[in-house]
This record gives structure tokens, sequence and C-alpha cells, in this order.
């Protein structure tokens, strides 16, 4: 390259007056011209909800990527769980009719242990409950790669099954089959149009 032809072209003037480039030189104008990599993608399509687009930043993409982990998806169905159980035991004991007899009085100090215990007992099961079935649930779909209505029925089987198996084959078979009903019946109402 001669310098006379650099200064009609729109090369910097520090560059315009040597005879020669450097490699240094060189490696950066390749750079330049054909690898960019601060070109952003103009084809990406965001679709537009309800005010201005926003591109999700790395620490919302992480925060996203964590709350929909089957860990933490079991973890909150285990601790929603345990709340709406105790909830529900807490109703159930306060309305149940063995509260007292005419010929034993029960204490006070009696009633609250029966509640008590009726309220951790329900907590308990609801907490299993939600657990197992989350993390069956979450593990189908990750697989199955699809969000339907089959994974919440073979997520219903697999976990009435596996509770229906503490009273035999039988229990188990019958647990699975009306826990898959149970599922589809709630799928099919919270998702129909």
């Amino acid at each position: 390259m001669y310098s006379a032809d650099l200064t009609k072209t729109s090369i910097p003037p520090a560059i315009a007056g040597k005879v020669m480039l450097s490699d240094a030189e060189l490696d950066k104008i390749a750079l330049f011209l054909i690898n960019n990599q601060q070109r952003y993608r103009e084809n990406i399509i965001i679709p537009r909800m309800l005010g201005p687009v926003q591109i999700k930043t790395i620490e919302e993409k992480r925060i996203e990527r964590v709350m929909e982990s089957c860990t933490f998806k079991s973890i909150m169905s285990c601790v929603l769980g345990y709340g709406l159980g105790a909830a529900f035991g807490l109703f159930t004991s306060s309305v149940n009719p063995n509260v007292a007899s005419v010929e034993k009085q029960q204490s006070a100090r009696e009633i609250l242990r029966e509640m008590k215990a009726t309220t951790l007992s329900y907590a308990k099961n609801f907490a299993v409950l939600g657990c197992i079935f989350s993390a069956v649930e979450c593990t189908i779909e990750s697989y199955r790669g699809k969000t339907d209505w089959k994974n919440s029925a073979y997520a219903g089987g697999v976990t009435g099954g596996l509770i229906g198996l503490r009273a035999g084959v039988k229990g188990g078979i019958v647990g699975a089959a009306g826990f898959a009903a149970f599922s589809m019946a709630i799928d099919y109402y919270m998702h129909r149009p």
C-alpha cells in the first residue's frame, strides 16, 4: 500500500501516513471489518405485552432459572402444602364432633392438644403430597419437553400409586387411578377456555 492511496480513503490519519501496516494494526482492521463482536442481532422478535418491551438482564434470567427448577418447585409445594394442610387441619379439628361428651368433660388443654395433633397431621400429609406431586410432574414435564394435560395425569397416577402402596398393591392401583382422574379434572378446570 502506498500512502497516497490511503489519504484519499476514510482511514485515520495516524495510519494513513505509514507506508506499511503492522500486524497488530491489520488485526484491528480485520476485527472491525470481519468479526465485529459488538453488533447486535437485528432479527430478534420480542412479543409485546402490556407496556414497553424490555430485554431481561442476566440476574433476572438466573432468578427465573432457579424458580423454574424442579427442586425449587418441590420445596415451594412442600412449604405451601404444609401451610394449607395446617389451615385445613385446624378447621376440621375445630368442627370435630368428638370434642366432649356428657360423662367426661375435657379441659381446654386437652382440646388444644388434640387440635394441635390433627393440625400437624394434616400439615405433614399435605406437605408430602405436594412435594411428591410437584417433583414427579416437573420431572415428567422436563423429560417430555411439553406442558399439557398428560403431565398432571401421569404425575397424579405416580403420586397416588406411591401413597396408596401403604395399603397394598390394590390400594396403590386404586390410588393411582383416583389421583390421576382428580389431577386431570383439576387441570381441565384450571386450563379451560
